[in-house]
């Protein structure tokens, strides 16, 4: 029974993200594939928040979400807001919470897809559509629990949720703040749930991971929502944590 219980703590989501720390190589490869054309690595990376920065917008409605019937699907439901922690730490939550009795993989994938907005670093708008289709396909690939995992936890009726650890570490990248783009890394708790012939086990993984969003920049809205241009949206999930 312990060697399968250690078994199943490696099913994490961003699995190859365990213990994974920033370093200097890894931040000169975040710059250069963010920007629109290649660039030598500038400024130093290192974890700061912008929190106290006055020109800074936060929403004027606190509290408000685009589809609140998401929750009922074992979903996060998104914010619509301007704030940059608000919002990163409801997309780092929404990516690793998930309930594999009341929906698919692809349904759970076809609605975290709906958090992202083309990149605003790119002028030409369908080399902006191309590379977000290109973030949605490793967010598939090589962030969330993988479909064999998938298939493992739920023939186990099981469930993960996920909660923010502490603060967010955002990065000091004037190429990319300067069009309202920040980069957000945490700690991500994942407790998983899982259906044994003596009842419900849960455990703990610990991950470290990161998003990058915009807020109060170029922004699309979701299809039919209050979302409005400006307000935050996922540009991309990394596939490795780079704070």
């Amino acid at each position: 029974m312990m060697a399968d219980t250690k078994k199943r703590r490696g099913a994490i989501l961003w699995a190859a993200l365990g213990g994974l720390v920033l370093i200097a190589a890894a931040s000169v490869l975040v710059v250069a594939s963010l920007v629109r054309t290649p660039v030598e690595p500038g400024p130093d990376p290192s974890a700061t928040s912008p929190s106290s920065d006055p020109t800074l917008t936060a929403t004027a409605r606190p509290g408000d979400v685009v589809d609140p019937d998401v929750s009922e699907r074992g979903w996060v439901p998104e914010p619509i807001t301007r704030d940059q922690d608000e919002y990163a730490r409801a997309a780092l939550t929404a990516a690793g919470t998930f309930d594999t009795t009341l929906n698919s993989r692809s349904e759970w994938l076809t609605w975290l897809k709906t958090w992202f907005t083309p990149s605003p670093l790119y002028d030409n708008e369908q080399d902006a559509l191309d590379q977000m289709a290109r973030y949605q396909t490793e967010l598939d690939q090589a962030v969330v629990l993988p479909l064999e995992l998938w298939n493992d936890l739920a023939s186990d009726d099981g469930r993960v949720t996920a909660r923010v650890d502490g603060d967010l570490d955002f990065l000091d990248l004037p190429e990319t703040t300067a069009e309202n783009l920040w980069t957000a890394s945490a700690d991500l708790v994942l407790t998983y749930t899982r259906s044994t012939p003596e009842g419900e086990v849960s455990y703990d993984e610990t991950v470290r991971v990161s998003v990058q969003v915009v807020c109060d920049g170029e922004s699309t809205p979701t299809p039919g929502s209050s979302q409005q241009p400006g307000d935050c949206k996922v540009v991309r999930f990394f596939d490795e944590a780079v704070g």
